[in-house]
């Protein structure tokens, strides 16, 4: 422990996100460490319910308790703009072992938004309260239900309206996503929003949006006043990126992964699920992968420039074992 100030100790969540977190990647981050709260993939819910398969598939740490191997809590999103039927499928989430609800009013996929969910229902404040109402009513108060915004759809206009129909609604926590949907992902995140929203809520807000840094999450809780927050992209970019924060707000020293620990990481992800997928598509979620670590660390664009076209396994395969050999020759020799 160093004689640094010791602050509180912020409460870091994984944010969702679709095609790219899956349960795989949750267990990864949550071995890696400084992750407190996992949350899912959406479930995508339109006017039926669902059978329980469609739940243990996407969230296969239902049937742990709702928690990956480490222990860290996961919870499942539902995604859909009608309340009864959210409701009806929250209450068969639960029966399947969800231990927490999470619902997405924040997805700004083109496709999803034209088919009645995500962040297209935040041009109806009222429709949030509703689901969020609705599904709150349904399961047993014991069981949180959460919700995730963004500050608007066309503009950021609604931001406070949308942030106060979910806790008119019953949610428990409120996970803000700090752009409206037509900013997209682009830079800056309007983290002042955040602020003027947890100052108005009694609930406990959550911070989320261009915190890629140990300085920029300063910054962002600075800004906010916030003690919680949710890392999305960063989190790929930054596996550690929450051990770093817990050690910096803890006092004590910590060295952040180095591109051998990050490919170790990346050589077991390649080992768990290169059977899941089919052979044509070998490789392609760790160069998924590759192209968020490459924003922070300059060794995976070299190791993306090498692999992003090989196809077989052997060729893949080699490539780790040659990358992963020169690493430990460098370590060796210093």
């Amino acid at each position: 422990m160093t004689s640094k100030t010791v602050s509180q100790q912020p409460k870091i969540y994984q944010a969702p996100m679709e095609g790219v977190i899956d349960h795989h990647v949750r267990e990864l981050l949550s071995t890696v460490g400084g992750v407190d709260v996992c949350v899912t993939e959406f479930v995508r819910v339109t006017n039926t319910r669902l059978p329980r398969r469609v739940f243990t598939r996407l969230c296969p740490e239902l049937l742990q308790n709702a928690e990956t191997t480490t222990g860290t809590p996961v919870r499942l999103q539902l995604l859909g703009g009608n309340p009864e039927a959210m409701a009806a499928n929250a209450i068969k989430a639960v029966s399947v072992g969800a231990k927490a609800i999470d619902l997405n009013f924040g997805c700004p996929a083109k496709s999803v938004n034209n088919s009645d969910g995500g962040a297209c229902l935040l041009q109806s404040p009222h429709r949030v309260e509703a689901i969020v109402g609705a599904v709150r009513r349904a399961i047993p108060e014991n069981i949180p239900v959460t919700a995730k915004i963004r500050l608007g759809f066309n503009d950021r206009s609604s931001y406070l309206d949308n942030a106060m129909a979910a806790a008119a609604g019953g949610a428990n926590e409120l996970a803000v996503h700090a752009r409206s949907k037509v900013d997209g992902y682009k830079p800056p995140a309007y983290w002042e929003y955040i602020r003027e929203i947890r100052q108005q809520l009694e609930i406990p807000v959550i911070a989320n949006g261009d915190i890629w840094t140990l300085k920029e999450f300063q910054q962002c809780r600075e800004v906010t006043g916030c003690s919680a927050f949710m890392f999305g992209r960063s989190l790929l970019a930054r596996p550690d990126l929450g051990l770093q924060i817990k050690a910096h707000c803890s006092g004590e020293n910590y060295i952040p992964m180095a591109w051998q620990q990050v490919l170790e990481l990346l050589w077991g992800y390649y080992q768990t699920t290169r059977e899941v997928y089919p052979a044509k598509y070998l490789g392609n979620r760790i160069k998924q992968w590759l192209a968020y670590l490459k924003l922070a660390l300059p060794e995976a664009q070299l190791f993306f420039d090498k692999i992003k076209r090989l196809r077989e396994a052997e060729d893949i395969e080699n490539l780790f074992f040659q990358e992963r050999c020169g690493g430990l020759e460098k370590t060796e020799a210093a």
